[in-house]
């Protein structure tokens, strides 16, 4: 046993590690960023409630959303009624509501409202710059003078737009 200890001490030592070859490359990353834009946390719905005659507004709870853009033109948000008039929630109601006594006040119309006008959006927000890392929140408010029409609820669908410059 003594002898295949020194045996195998002897191979070891007359055994030279094999040398490694190295070859190096490089290459180039590009990252291409592209312009950006998103309009989110929309309010999902808003309320107008009053009497014929009465104004009434969204005061204490107005239209919220947020726009988020790297795009360093900046951007507009635009507002739409998807159709000419509000309809009836009640069957058998022929009162309609036209979407052009709705008004809309946002930060592009400083302290006035604007009408809003069925197949002509309204801009709403613009900037000339890109949004904050975490984006932008714009508030809309909304007003009208309620018109003679019979109780009921009447709906609509308002259509924002963000785009970039």
């Amino acid at each position: 046993m003594a002898g295949a200890t020194t045996a195998a001490g002897v191979l070891g030592a007359g055994v030279t590690p094999a040398l490694a070859d190295t070859d190096t490359a490089s290459t180039v990353v590009n990252v291409v960023v592209t312009s950006s834009i998103t309009l989110t946390e929309l309010t999902p719905s808003f309320t107008l409630t009053g009497a014929p005659g009465e104004v009434v507004t969204t005061g204490a709870n107005p239209v919220r959303m947020r726009v988020t853009t790297n795009n360093f033109a900046g951007y507009t948000v635009t507002v739409a009624p998807r159709t000419a008039a509000l309809t009836p929630s009640i069957a058998g109601n022929t009162d309609t509501i036209p979407t052009n006594l709705l008004q809309v006040n946002g930060p592009a119309q400083g302290s006035a409202y604007v009408p809003l006008s069925f197949g002509t959006p309204v801009v709403v927000a613009t900037k000339s710059s890109a949004s904050g890392a975490d984006g932008d929140v714009i508030v809309n408010n909304y007003r009208i003078t309620i018109p003679f029409v019979r109780p009921d609820t009447y709906s609509g669908i308002l259509d924002y737009v963000a785009t970039t410059l």
